[in-house]
């Protein structure tokens, strides 16, 4: 008898911890569809010239790689480079995205974050030029759902100057 008691409460006790963490875990699913959703819009924005910085928190970080640039960058610095990006250069996307669901750095545990790998072509509309350049971003989003810290890596400065 007393092994059933046993059994029985650490049963309980299993299931009821095993919900919470169900609970958690499609909050966060549900999330990083939402947040990968936003992703979506933002892609087709800076593919078609007319990102819609609203997805951004007002005060978000952009962290890149462009040889010279600093070492982070506010959403009034981006808005500019885009400007003066989409003065020159024509963008498309080489396939459709995969979003991967991040971790936090601290727990390791799934956060609602998007992280992506995908190849962008860049064309000079001015000579013609093009190069694919593969890109991995990452996005960290707030609980509104507005993107506070973005990443990217890639070899941004040497596809541009290819293509001058």
């Amino acid at each position: 008898m007393k092994n059933a008691l046993y059994t029985f409460i650490l049963s309980a006790l299993f299931f009821s911890c095993n919900t919470v963490n169900q609970k958690d875990t499609t909050l966060v699913d549900q999330s990083f569809v939402e947040n990968s959703n936003t992703m979506q819009t933002l892609l087709n924005g800076f593919a078609n010239e007319s990102v819609d910085y609203s997805y951004f928190a007002d005060d978000v970080v952009f962290k890149g790689t462009v040889l010279g640039s600093p070492d982070t960058l506010k959403l009034d610095q981006v808005k500019e480079i885009h400007k003066e990006f989409f003065a020159k250069y024509d963008v498309k996307h080489m396939a459709p995205f995969n979003f991967l669901q991040g971790v936090n750095p601290e727990t390791g545990l799934s956060d609602g974050s998007v992280r992506f790998y995908y190849d962008m072509e860049v064309t000079n509309s001015t000579n013609g030029k093009s190069v694919v350049v593969p890109i991995y971003e990452s996005f960290d989003f707030n609980n509104e759902g507005k993107a506070i810290y973005v990443q990217w890596y890639c070899d941004w400065t040497a596809s541009m100057t290819s293509i001058e």
